[in-house]
């Protein structure tokens, strides 16, 4: 029978640097094997240069996330942002390299994600031109002008060109399985709202076209949510001698990474998908690291627990995504309901059909939801409000009305399981990344290492020994998860200073702000740096 303290140390076990100094190291080989022989992992985009930060133009993006979609316009200033202070050192003020406007966001609903897809895209479509169509009444595009479109997509694709995408099986609870052709289906969505002729069923007329025809719009760039992520920050960021933006992070319904990789570390087949491709030093890769092989490293080491496997097991694609559903905000919440009600549940005699007693709604799948997590659980110190809240969600039976309490002990529990496993979320991450950074050569790891390092080290303060290399993150669970990102860092802090070989680097996290809707707008404006 498990118990309060076994189920926080079950949870808990791998929170020591050893033990994620050789989870980093093992998901360094695991991502070097699956880059070599896997197609599924290790995904070639045809981002094959990076921004010089002369771009310049407007142009509309949107963002297509696992629970929202984004859609505005971004407007580059280019070289005309740069201001020289005399002294030779440039500053940028990114607010000015990089306006936007316009900008909307509608939650994607669970009807949507699981209708046919022509539905999701025309309503996608009907997004765009509410936009497009303040934009006109604004003033600020002209409407005799073809529309650029850069897309960012937060789904596994298979790109040749970057205006071009096949969408691969989404996941994340959409029903879409089939490959489609992804700039396809975004201008079928939208070509209502440019026809002259185009006719509206009657389940349509809520968002029917209500004034003249928009301007036709082509897509320019289409991209993944980790890619846009860092080409957005690499764009924003001066570079620096010592600094540099090595990567990609996306830890929001979902997780994934992106790395720039020489070709000849692919698969052989990936490395003909892009023409040219032998050419280029490096391509930016979209790893996809949590599908199914991912997890290796977690199962040897055994990390996952019960309420892992059973999570995995009642998933809408057992299998599919275990690293995932192990570290995002879409499953942080299930974890933590599973542990609580198996404790529950095993509290009193079983004669008492203590099962039962649990309140209702709290037995239901994913009905502890990670938001709940970290806007309440996480925030609320003051038991009385906590209860309140708790007693307002999870509605006991009225005939246990008196049976199930929110006592100081079972608060205490959520709250400590929900802190376990936000730990072991931003844990399981910092290993991974620093894991990928070795993978292409950023850093190189020792296997073991015997001693906690001490992250503070003044050795490592001095600009001349240091070189740094920044993560380009973005995602609700790290961005707004009470310790999320500072638990990550430090993790990362501490697997570096250990591991790393000299000369001394330093891993930091930097936020890409709206990154997804930048990095769309950036890769539209690159044109034929892109190959």
């Amino acid at each position: 029978m498990v118990t309060y303290q076994g189920a926080l140390n079950e949870l808990t076990s791998c929170l020591n640097t050893n033990t994620l100094l050789d989870l980093a190291h093992r998901f360094s080989e695991t991502y070097k094997n699956l880059a070599k022989t896997s197609t599924e992992h290790f995904l070639i985009t045809p981002v094959t240069a990076l921004p010089t930060g002369k771009e310049h133009g407007k142009f509309l993006a949107i963002d297509v996330g696992g629970s929202n979609l984004r859609v505005g316009f971004v407007e580059l200033a280019g070289e005309s942002a740069i201001v020289d202070h005399g002294n030779h050192d440039t500053e940028i003020d990114v607010s000015s390299r990089i306006k936007r406007s316009h900008d909307k966001s509608w939650p994607i609903g669970e009807h949507l994600k699981m209708d046919q897809p022509e539905d999701l895209f025309k309503w996608i479509g009907d997004c765009m031109a509410e936009v497009i169509r303040e934009a006109i009444g604004n003033a600020s595009i002209p409407t005799d002008r073809e529309i650029l479109l850069g897309v960012t997509f937060s789904f596994p694709m298979a790109q040749s060109k970057l205006s071009e995408a096949t969408v691969l099986p989404m996941g994340k609870g959409f029903a879409v399985t089939t490959d489609l052709d992804l700039g396809e289906m975004l201008l079928a969505g939208y070509a209502r709202h440019c026809s002259t002729t185009a006719t509206e069923s009657a389940a349509d007329t809520s968002r029917a076209r209500t004034s003249d025809p928009l301007p036709s719009i082509r897509v320019t760039a289409i991209t993944n949510d980790t890619v846009a992520t860092f080409v957005s920050l690499t764009y924003a960021v001066k570079a620096a001698p010592n600094s540099r933006v090595a990567m990609g992070l996306i830890v929001g319904t979902g997780t994934n990474a992106t790395v720039p990789l020489r070709p000849s570390y692919l698969h052989p087949e990936k490395q003909s998908q892009v023409q040219g491709l032998a050419a280029t030093d490096t391509v930016v890769i979209n790893t996809e690291w949590t599908i199914r092989g991912t997890d290796k490293p977690l199962d040897d080491l055994g990390i996952k627990t019960k309420w892992d496997r059973i999570l995995d097991k009642n998933s809408d694609a057992p299998g599919f995504q275990p690293f995932e559903y192990m570290t995002s905000g879409r499953y942080l919440g299930e974890i933590v309901r599973l542990a609580f009600v198996d404790l529950m549940s095993a509290e009193v005699d079983p004669l008492s059909c203590n099962v039962e007693k649990i309140p209702e709604d709290l037995q239901h799948k994913y009905s502890l939801p990670t938001r709940f997590l970290s806007e309440v659980v996480a925030r609320l110190d003051n038991d009385i409000h906590l209860t309140n809240r708790l007693q307002s969600r999870y509605q006991p039976y009225e005939i246990d009305i008196d049976n199930f309490d929110w006592t100081p002990k079972r608060l205490r529990l959520l709250r400590n399981l929900a802190r376990a496993v936000q730990q072991r979320s931003s844990a399981l991450i910092a290993a991974a990344s620093v894991g990928l950074l070795d993978c292409v050569g950023d850093i190189s790891l020792r296997k073991q290492s015997t001693v906690e390092p001490d992250p503070n080290d003044e050795k490592l303060d001095k600009p001349a020994d240091v070189e740094e290399l920044v993560i380009a993150y973005t995602g609700s669970t790290i961005s707004q998860y009470p310790h999320w990102l500072d638990d990550c860092q430090a993790c990362i802090d501490k697997l570096v200073a250990a591991s790393a070989t000299h000369p001394k680097k330093r891993v930091i996290l930097k936020e890409a702000l709206d990154g997804g809707i930048i990095g769309a707008g950036v890769l539209a404006g690159m044109g034929s740096m892109i190959l």
